[in-house]
């Protein structure tokens, strides 16, 4: 198999990144990337992409009695932690070894289930279109919106990944904030919870090119060309580009 045509090399580096090669064909890969310069370029690209999304994210460390009662469900025979020459192999099996997988899964599972094309489960293509991608966190630092809007398409599709508190007779109004530092300009009205869509103004391509972040503010009526946020932004996230 020749690991280096550029659909096949761009599909194997974007699930090697996410973490779902796995087995002989995750084994095979790493030989094949430990000689070709290209294939760990491919891999790189990939790995920044997504690091961008997943830097955003804050790590979160479930309570104590969370992993209480998840050992117990797991581990129902064996609640009390075994002495001895055991013992090690109790810290092993325990559930809080999975602690740091868990989080990825998550994060993880929120990206996929919003551009399921990430693993090729969209079956009219193998190859993640183009796409501008923003996760958004609030004050408290929970992610909370996700926005994704292909390269050269006029549409935006947002989903909340929590509800957004919004007063009666005003809207979430998104924002896109240049990475020169120039003035915000607005992309369009947010719904407070479930999935909408977003008429843009131009392609993504034009609007988003030289954007670094995208922000969310709460105003009294939706924004127009030229005007700017009213006040503090609630929720804000990196933009980045997914190619």
């Amino acid at each position: 198999m020749n690991y280096l045509l550029p659909e096949r090399l761009e599909r194997l580096s974007r699930e090697y990144a996410l973490g779902t090669l796995a087995g002989p064909a995750r084994r095979r890969f790493e030989r094949v990337l430990r000689q070709t310069p290209v294939g760990m370029r491919a891999v790189g690209a990939w790995q920044e992409r997504l690091g961008g999304l997943a830097g955003a994210v804050p790590s979160m460390q479930p309570s104590e009695s969370v992993w209480r009662r998840l050992e117990e469900r797991l581990f129902p025979s064996a609640r009390v932690a075994p002495r001895g020459p055991l013992q090690w192999l109790w810290g092993v099996l325990s559930v809080r070894a999975l602690g740091g997988v868990l989080a990825g899964v998550f994060l993880c599972v929120a990206l996929l289930r919003f551009q399921p094309g990430l693993i090729g489960m969209e079956p009219e293509s193998d190859v993640l279109p183009q796409s501008y991608v923003g996760l958004l966190i609030d004050a408290a630092g929970k992610p909370t919106l996700l926005a994704s809007s292909k390269r050269h398409g006029r549409l935006m599709t947002v989903k909340l990944l929590q509800p957004v508190a919004i007063p009666p007779g005003s809207v979430a109004q998104l924002w896109a904030l240049p990475k020169d530092g120039s003035a915000a300009f607005p992309v369009g009205v947010v719904p407070g919870s479930g999935t909408g869509t977003v008429a843009l103004a131009d392609t993504s391509e034009k609007l988003f090119f030289n954007v670094s972040r995208l922000a969310v503010s709460i105003e009294a009526a939706p924004a127009k060309a030229g005007d700017k946020p009213s006040g503090d932004f609630v929720l804000s996230g990196h933009c980045v580009k997914l190619w």
